[in-house]
């Protein structure tokens, strides 16, 4: 991974988000905080805290514990904290991810002088309103894909397009590896942890344990595909998970009605999952509902596995820009069906990724901390 650029000088900035458990903003706030620490600059997360704490630690980065996302009216009475907390820390920049966050931010940071620079990023396509224009009122928002700048225009004319800044989320090519191939040992221990994975070709979807990451579709799909003939097996990788057992048993009636039980595993997070995507033969994004953007169809098409998934949203943006032959129109079914045989069968070939990389994003952010700070 390329280093990141020196800069013009050094900056303070404070990144408020509401805990460090998992999460696309979560992943972004870390990956950024590397960056700043890489760069030489003194880089501060306040959040309630969470798993990823001793990582962003460990990289160099300072943690503030404070619950800035709990929507109770506790969370108002922890204004005076804040407040007081970047009057110690002095920050050049405050960059807000999440809409609480952002509004306990923004006045927090009314009255002090010098008053540090106010950033926000938008990372999904929330409900209009007054709640979360919050997000809006950086002096610069960073949108993570074109679909989700063009949503927030279209729904806030009073927001000056030229404030909002496209930012996609990138990925490590060293973690996602073009052509990766897990080893032998790797493999013989995941088939015999799932040895029905192993009778015919595999068809991933991952994502967590609710109804938008369309894993009814997934299941579907699957016996549509047995319907015509066609032999493979469906992993639904990440959708166990604590308070989602109702979910999940909803999810096993389907696929016991469908006869697809000897077809078909659910299984909780894993931390292999760029081995799992390189052992499908297609990994799946079927949301049912746009999503701002697609971070497992970049992080597929980088090892060079093919992707299918509905065209709205940031992956259908993504995937009309990177591998259009993955792209149907949203809830067809058969139009699905037909292109996962085709692609199960010859899926056109996939060019090492030249764009949407972790140090194109790292290095954009920080650019954009230069120009709001006057660097």
């Amino acid at each position: 991974m390329s280093s990141i650029s020196a800069p013009a000088k050094l900056l303070t900035v404070v990144q408020l988000i509401p805990a460090l458990h998992s999460g696309g903003a979560e992943r972004s706030a870390l990956e950024i905080a590397r960056a700043l620490v890489q760069a030489g600059h003194r880089s501060v997360v306040i959040s309630a805290g969470g798993r990823l704490v001793e990582q962003l630690q460990a990289e160099g980065s300072e943690h503030v514990t404070l619950d800035l996302g709990r929507k109770s009216l506790l969370t108002l009475m922890r204004l005076g904290t804040l407040r007081r907390v970047l009057r110690e820390l002095k920050p050049d920049i405050v960059h807000a991810r999440s809409r609480l966050p952002a509004w306990l931010g923004w006045w927090a940071l009314k009255g002090m002088r010098p008053q540090p620079h106010f950033v926000t990023t938008v990372h999904g396509l929330n409900s209009p309103g007054r709640y979360s224009a919050i997000l809006l009122r950086g002096e610069r928002v960073v949108a993570v894909s074109q679909t989700l700048r063009d949503y927030v225009l279209s729904h806030y004319r009073w927001l000056e397009p030229a404030r909002v800044r496209v930012i996609p989320r990138g990925i490590d090519p060293e973690a996602f590896p073009y052509g990766h191939r897990p080893d032998d040992a790797w493999q013989k221990a995941f088939f015999a942890e799932f040895p029905v994975l192993a009778e015919a070709p595999l068809l991933t979807l991952p994502g967590r344990g609710t109804r938008l990451k369309g894993h009814h579709d997934a299941i579907e799909l699957l016996a549509d595909l047995k319907r015509r003939g066609i032999e493979a097996r469906l992993l639904l990788l990440g959708v166990i998970e604590p308070g989602r057992e109702a979910y999940v048993a909803e999810l096993r009636e389907l696929i016991h009605l469908r006869g697809l039980a000897s077809q078909v595993v659910l299984a909780p997070p894993r931390h292999d999952i760029r081995d799992i995507y390189a052992v499908s033969a297609l990994v799946l994004q079927l949301s049912n509902k746009p999503e701002s953007f697609g971070r497992t169809v970049i992080e597929a098409l980088s090892l060079c596995r093919p992707v299918l998934g509905y065209a709205h949203g940031g992956v259908g943006e993504l995937l009309a820009e990177l591998y259009p032959a993955g792209r149907v129109p949203p809830g067809d079914r058969e139009r699905l069906v037909e292109r996962a045989a085709e692609l199960l069968r010859v899926a056109p070939s996939i060019s090492p990724l030249q764009s949407y990389r972790l140090t194109d994003m790292q290095q954009a952010t920080l650019a954009l901390y230069d120009e709001v700070s006057g660097s």
